[in-house]
């Protein structure tokens, strides 16, 4: 059924004593319990602590600072704020790091988020492959592992391929399940994300339903989120490459087409979560050719990998997968280019109607054809700046993906720590312990 693609892991040393805080974890979209136990004096002013979680905002991005620098940057009391750096501190979310100059006296202590405290699982199950990745709380890769799988074995079989490398992940990095936040998965097809169950999904028989979060959370007692692959491929380029960026389309061109969109910093998903489903958008000039939803013409049936197969095997070229797409054009196979340059154009065309309703500032082409190099982008070009009004182009970029295979694991990883870090469910993670 698999094997293994892809396996590296390293080893991160804890940067506060005690060991790793403990984890709770209630149904999926629920508080997460962070820690254990509170210390006594973090417990003096119920004000001040519940507030930590927004004092743990500004500090996420992992500057040092000494209690009386958070108190002018806050402009709350240092009361206030040394009781909210225990609260934290006793989490392990915060950490000493280093002191300041002394003006006299003894040098104040420097405090910084500490990502290492706990660990996220972020899942990318594709058509035809599994990514388990473990993360830091910043949402940087400790240990991955990806394999080759089919996703139409079904959820049973694919899920319990999940917990079982999640399992080992785990044990990889030195890592026990306590310290899991929570786990996020990709899957390719539609999700109604409030529950976690793929609906209808074209490429997922037996899936349409079915209760992600809860077969996971039979060996995992923490929050379990899923959502459509293109989404946290999305969230996944938009935190590691382009977080400063307000608008942004993420295209990915593979077995299937999709987008996920960022807009306002944020992931958009829909009404019913089937936002950015490209795949299944009418191409303009596109022959009749039936498509997997069973519709015709579809973006999907014209420009996609197993597309762009059949259209070579025509003129007599197999191809039967997408890296012998990605390899024919790579080794200058000149019909192998031309054909890919075409998926480029058709899928451009598609985009264009996307930029003059969305107006992004970056559209970034990923997927597995990407890999193809200029070909695909090329096309994608061609059309979009040609067909687009200068005003929506005149700061546009089209760019190939940075993040690679990567962009799913680091993006489901993302959704984890978005919901579990939030303010709010900070306070409440505090508060649940110390009762």
């Amino acid at each position: 059924m698999r094997h293994t693609v892809t396996h590296f892991c390293r080893h991160v040393k804890q940067k506060f004593s005690g060991g790793h805080a403990k984890a709770g974890g209630m149904a999926y979209g629920s508080r997460v319990c962070l820690t254990s136990k509170v210390r006594p004096e973090s417990t003096s002013s119920a004000y001040a602590v519940s507030g930590a979680g927004e004092l743990l905002q500004l500090l996420r991005d992992e500057t040092p600072r000494t209690r009386a620098e958070l108190a002018k940057l806050t402009g709350l009391a240092r009361s206030t704020v040394g009781a909210r750096v225990d609260a934290l501190l006793a989490t392990g979310l915060l950490a000493p790091s280093g002191e300041a100059a002394s003006t006299g006296g003894r040098p104040p202590v420097r405090f910084a988020f500490n990502p290492e405290a706990r660990v996220v699982v972020g899942a990318d199950i594709g058509a035809t492959h599994g990514r388990v990745a473990l993360t830091d709380l910043s949402g940087r890769p400790i240990c991955e592992i990806g394999e080759s799988l089919d996703i139409t074995d079904g959820p049973e079989i694919v899920l319990d391929w999940l917990v079982t490398t999640t399992h080992r992940v785990l044990t990889q990095a030195g890592r026990e399940p306590r310290d899991l936040i929570g786990i996020g998965i990709g899957v390719p097809g539609p999700v109604e994300h409030s529950s976690g169950r793929p609906m209808r999904p074209p490429i997922m028989p037996g899936w349409d339903g079915y209760d992600v979060p809860a077969h996971v959370r039979r060996d995992f007692d923490v929050p379990v989120l899923v959502d459509n692959d293109v989404n946290i491929m999305a969230l996944g380029e938009h935190a590691m490459a382009y977080p400063d960026v307000e608008h942004l389309l993420f295209v990915k061109v593979a077995t299937g087409i999709g987008a996920g969109i960022i807009s306002g910093g944020r992931l958009h998903r829909g009404a019913v979560g089937a936002a950015g489903d490209l795949g299944h958008v009418a191409a303009p000039h596109a022959p009749e050719v039936l498509c997997s939803c069973g519709n015709v013409g579809c973006l999907e049936a014209v420009a996609s990998g197993p597309a762009i197969s059949k259209a070579l095997k025509g003129i007599d070229i197999v191809a039967d997968s997408n890296s012998d797409i990605v390899a024919l054009v790579r080794g200058g196979n000149i019909p192998a280019s031309l054909a890919v340059r075409q998926a480029g154009r058709t899928i451009g065309e598609v985009l264009a109607t996307c930029v003059s309703l969305l107006n992004p500032s970056v559209i970034v082409i990923g997927g597995s054809l990407a890999k193809a190099g200029e070909s695909l982008i090329a096309g994608v070009r061609e059309v979009v700046y040609g067909r687009s009004l200068p005003l929506a182009t005149g700061v546009l970029q089209i760019v190939p993906a940075t993040t690679g295979v990567q962009a799913g694991v680091i993006g489901a990883a993302t959704m984890v720590i978005q919901h579990a870090l939030t303010a709010d469910r900070v306070d409440l993670a505090i508060a649940h312990s110390a009762s």
